[in-house]
């Protein structure tokens, strides 16, 4: 266990950045998910709106430091590339 002062005081903001990371990453995973379900019930519409939404949710988990750029750019094609390929 943390003996001094600071190493407490980051033990806590650990715990805190943990904790905000966690739920930004959960949301990532819904919006993602929700493009999964929309290319599942094979609706090209409704895939290529949830594409749309979960794209800036992506990118915005790479600048917040939850997902690295090269994860996010990798997951938004291989989505892109699933939606176009259903028609």
């Amino acid at each position: 266990m943390a003996n001094t002062p600071q190493a407490k005081k980051r033990a806590r903001q650990n715990e805190k950045r943990f904790a905000v990371n966690k739920a930004r990453r959960s949301r990532i995973r819904t919006y993602l998910r929700k493009v999964e379900e929309a290319l599942e019930s094979g609706n090209k519409d409704d895939a290529i709106a949830a594409l749309r939404a979960a794209q800036p949710e992506l990118m915005r988990g790479v600048t917040k430091g939850v997902y690295h750029k090269n994860t996010a750019s990798r997951k938004v094609s291989r989505l892109a590339a699933r939606v176009k390929a259903l028609s």
